[in-house]
């Protein structure tokens, strides 16, 4: 599948910056999309993939080996070699050399060496799963079920798609943890992650958490800290102002995939979805994700709003002096609520929609929508910069 938008960017920052990162989660179609940026580039392409040992042989002096390529140098999986972002930074600093797209499955701040190094040479562009964008709306239904990595949407049947995500869940575990050199035991941290998929959606309690796991609240932030940055939890920041009344300032946790969260709920098929008691939640998730996707919306851009007293809003989008509020109901026949008024009011917002389960979109009050999910892509044009 084509990820037209994905490679432009891509290759809008390799025309700006000497390094790129280009970060997710395994599986996620990394790889794929450095081979579709590398087919559009001009001039020579040299891969590295840093699981081979016959590639990681010929960058065991990186400065020899690196200095003088040209054209797009890619190296993949670059979190099992840290240590070569000081020899980026000295080629990244000569006025003539290749460019460097870098793959990797862990933030920056898991890389610390890496950021500190390339500070102001590096620009990232993270990559999710497939989006409604690329799927089509028609396939709604089967994203939300499967999630969005490629061989998870891409599987056969369900039962296939099923087995993928516990296999990569497994993997992700017993593999890709420890290969980052941290030394959690993958039973701990799969109970962890288990126990996670039952607060999806939910605010982020590290006092509940640690008592339910036996452990204190500074292990279990570190937990979450670990997921979160090897991108398989997404943390949404609440928003917070002088208002004169009490804001929840916890921020809530959300699987970065709904296909994930799905297979540690015991969720496989679109019956058991339906039953299943975090329904809502999961649908909430998804769309939230979908939505920030279609909005072109930066992650430091969203937020969501909480007061103590009840009022709150699922999704928050701050540009400039402008604001956008979103509500997700997993409903057919939305309303306004005194929330989202409260909302409206409190938060000076442009415009408040609420998007739904049903099949159209309508006027719901001054300043409000009704958006169905099945219509994003139609409906809800990107933010204006």
């Amino acid at each position: 599948m084509k990820r037209s938008a994905h490679v432009a960017c891509v290759r809008r920052l390799l025309g700006r910056f000497r390094v790129v990162g280009l970060l997710g989660a395994r599986q996620v179609g990394k790889t794929t999309l450095a081979r579709q940026v590398a087919a559009a580039a001009q001039g020579p392409v040299t891969f590295f993939d840093l699981e081979s040992e016959a590639d990681v042989a010929r960058l065991r002096d990186p400065l020899l080996a690196l200095g003088g390529l040209r054209g797009l140098v890619v190296l993949d999986e670059v979190q099992r070699r840290p240590d070569l972002f000081p020899a980026l930074r000295v080629l990244a600093d000569r006025p003539r050399g290749a460019r460097f797209l870098v793959l990797g499955s862990a933030a920056p701040d898991l890389l610390k060496q890496g950021s500190e190094s390339l500070a102001g040479r590096i620009a990232f562009h993270a990559l999710a799963g497939f989006s409604l964008e690329e799927t089509g709306p028609a396939a709604l239904d089967r994203l939300w079920l499967r999630g969005g990595f490629p061989r998870s949407f891409l599987a056969r049947s369900t039962a296939d798609s099923a087995e993928w995500r516990r296999t990569f869940v497994r993997t992700f575990l017993e593999r890709d943890i420890p290969q980052l050199g941290i030394s959690i035991p993958s039973a701990t941290l799969g109970r962890f992650w288990a126990m996670l998929a039952h607060v999806h959606g939910q605010l982020w309690n590290s006092s509940e958490l640690a008592r339910s796991f036996g452990v204190s609240d500074v292990t279990v932030r570190r937990y979450l800290d670990l997921l979160a940055s090897t991108f398989v939890i997404r943390l949404l920041a609440p928003w917070h102002e002088n208002l004169g009344k009490r804001q929840v300032k916890a921020p809530k946790v959300y699987f970065a995939d709904c296909g994930l969260l799905h297979s540690l709920l015991g969720i496989e098929t679109r019956r058991d979805l339906e039953v299943h008691p975090r329904l809502g939640a999961s649908w909430e998730g998804f769309v939230v994700g979908q939505l920030t996707e279609r909005l072109g919306a930066r992650p430091e851009e969203c937020y969501f709003w909480r007061t103590h007293t009840g009022a709150e809003l699922d999704l928050l989008v701050v540009r400039g002096r402008r604001r956008w509020g979103f509500e997700v109901k997993r409903t057919t026949s939305p309303s306004v609520t005194p929330s989202m008024r409260s909302a409206l009011q409190d938060l000076r917002l442009d415009g408040l929609d609420v998007l739904h389960a049903g099949e159209h979109t309508f006027p719901l009050a001054p300043r409000v929508r009704a958006v169905a999910a099945s219509r994003l892509l139609e409906d809800m044009p990107p933010l204006p910069r």
